[in-house]
């Protein structure tokens, strides 16, 4: 083989399983049968002249050649289709697919309702949301856009600061009949507090009164949880109490199944910030879901502009 048989659909489906790092997995995305994909990869790595994965009976990984080549067929294969969509989007309406990823309770409660908003706008464009709240490469994963809560330090990607998630101290009706209702953050240190596992800190609450000054008081609580709809459930059954971001309780406050604690306190904002694959971010479509998302996303219950700082 030469190098006219790099082709374009091999490097797609090599990408893919470099990713996927599963055959039968990719075969089943991209619609063809598992001995398809083998031969591509066979064929690719015939024509570059090197081994491009290592496989095992449950796994395919990279090898040090393919680390390099990956990088190098995941911008190529972006440039091939920007270059087309740009094309396809000055001769009609806006289509295509754009990749998104949320944090996940987010996603559930807001961001999907926004998704379904924006493609009855523009009914020709395809949307991949995954929700997740792990920190994963935009690039490597194919995702143009992520939603994500807290302090970011990744610098490879467009930063847009969307706003400052404001966070209650809550707490069910049928908690509070049976252990009280705290009056001062010293009164918290009696109760159960629900705790996230994943989130730093979560054993410290920290509360700044309405005399400026601030208490951190170290929490404790039978239960610690991953996720923040399990979270909202947690709560909604009188499991403890614990600090919540008003998107994801602000409904059960209004219909009374929550009640508000210490009111007069303030917890730390948490940032809500958009990240953006730089390459993607002139893409007629996904600049259509920037723009709109930098709007609608700080319109969400709890989401204020502002630095954070207290």
């Amino acid at each position: 083989m030469d190098r006219s048989d790099i082709s374009l659909e091999r490097m797609r489906t090599f990408v893919r399983v470099a990713e996927r790092g599963n055959l039968s997995a990719v075969a089943r995305e991209l619609g063809t049968g598992q001995s398809t994909v083998t031969r591509h990869l066979r064929e690719l790595e015939a024509a570059v002249g090197a081994p491009l994965l290592s496989r095992t009976t449950r796994r395919v990984a990279l090898t040090d050649e393919g680390r390099g080549y990956y990088a190098h067929c995941v911008q190529i294969l972006r440039l091939v289709e920007k270059a087309t969509e740009e094309v396809r989007e000055t001769r009609g309406a806006p289509a295509g697919t754009i990749r998104i990823s949320c944090t996940a309770a987010l996603g559930v409660l807001h961001i999907a309702r926004l998704i379904f908003a924006f493609q009855e706008q523009y009914p020709d464009i395809r949307i991949d949301l995954s929700l997740t709240d792990e920190r994963i490469d935009l690039v490597k994963e194919g995702v143009d856009i992520a939603l994500r809560l807290g302090p970011l330090v990744d610098s490879s990607n467009k930063l847009h600061h969307l706003g400052e998630s404001t966070r209650l101290l809550v707490a069910a009706p049928s908690y509070l009949t049976v252990h009280g209702r705290p009056s001062s953050p010293q009164d918290v240190l009696a109760h159960d507090v629900i705790r996230m596992s994943n989130v730093a800190g979560s054993d410290v609450l920290d509360l700044k009164g309405p005399d400026g000054r601030r208490h951190s008081i170290q929490v404790n609580g039978k239960l610690r949880i991953d996720h923040g709809l399990a979270a909202r459930e947690a709560f909604k059954a009188g499991r403890g109490i614990g600090p919540a971001h008003r998107w994801l309780v602000d409904d059960l406050v209004a219909s009374g199944e929550l009640k508000v604690l210490l009111p007069k306190y303030a917890l730390p904002t948490t940032p809500l910030n958009m990240l953006i694959v730089p390459e993607r971010a002139s893409v007629a479509r996904v600049r259509l879901l920037i723009d709109y998302l930098a709007v609608e996303a700080a319109r969400l219950p709890g989401i204020r502009k502002g630095t954070g700082k207290r």
